[in-house]
């Protein structure tokens, strides 16, 4: 049976989501019956325990980090439909070419097709759920703006002496930093997505083709179309404060 036994040293470690807010204790393992592992119990700051996958956390000493799963699913997306496309117009151009037949060329097509419908509707899907992020940590800004006006109002007419007014303004700007930057992150990524929905990706992967396609008359050397371009864009919505 081949395990990693350092993993077993993080019983008990304390897990931060990417933001370092602290989401619990490390209490047991899951493993599959080859011995690998699979998923880890933490014990949340309520008591109540939470199982995440093994492939959502980093272990990097003696720091536990679980990553979003929101993120990771856009980082697919953002690599697979891009991918996609670029076959699809590989495969146009083999067909161009007279290097496949037409029925080759539109079984497979309409493969490739109908799985960047389907990858597109998965990032629909998933925007909303950033959307929800994304007013999550407006929400979180606004509460803390206003106990952090509220503590100098109180602080300026001596209710709270200077060492729990530096200890809380400590911590309410450490939480305001963590959640500006998530928002940033979430918002970041909301745009990245919109490109690929809206289809900017495919306009500029197209331009790309184009230049590839002047530079294969010049050289004996084959060459499929460039890598899709991701270009992000700032969104302006209803998720500003």
């Amino acid at each position: 049976m081949s395990q990693n036994p350092n993993l077993f040293l993080s019983v008990g470690k304390e897990v931060k989501d990417e933001y370092g807010h602290e989401l619990g204790k490390i209490a047991s393992f899951a493993l599959t019956p080859s011995g690998k592992f699979d998923a880890v119990f933490v014990q949340q700051g309520d008591g109540r325990f939470s199982r995440h996958s093994v492939e959502h956390l980093k272990f990097d000493g003696v720091e536990v980090t679980l990553t979003s799963r929101v993120k990771s699913h856009a980082d697919v997306l953002c690599d697979q439909i891009p991918l996609i496309w670029r076959k699809d117009q590989a495969l146009k151009e083999l067909s161009d070419k007279k290097k496949i037949s037409k029925e080759v060329y539109e079984e497979l097509h309409s493969s490739f097709d109908g799985v960047l419908s389907q990858l597109k509707n998965e990032a629909q899907g998933l925007t909303e759920k950033i959307d929800e992020e994304i007013i999550g940590c407006s929400d979180e800004v606004r509460n803390l703006n206003y106990a952090l006006v509220h503590l100098e109002l109180e602080h300026e007419i001596g209710k709270i002496d200077d060492q729990s007014y530096q200890t809380a303004f400590t911590m309410i700007q450490d939480n305001l930093k963590r959640a500006n930057i998530k928002k940033t992150d979430m918002e970041q990524l909301k745009s990245k997505l919109a490109n690929i929905t809206l289809g900017d990706v495919i306009k500029l992967a197209a331009e790309e083709s184009k230049k590839a396609k002047i530079s294969e008359s010049s050289s004996d050397v084959p060459e499929l179309p460039e890598p899709p371009v991701v270009v992000y864009v700032k969104e302006i919505g209803r998720t500003g404060i």
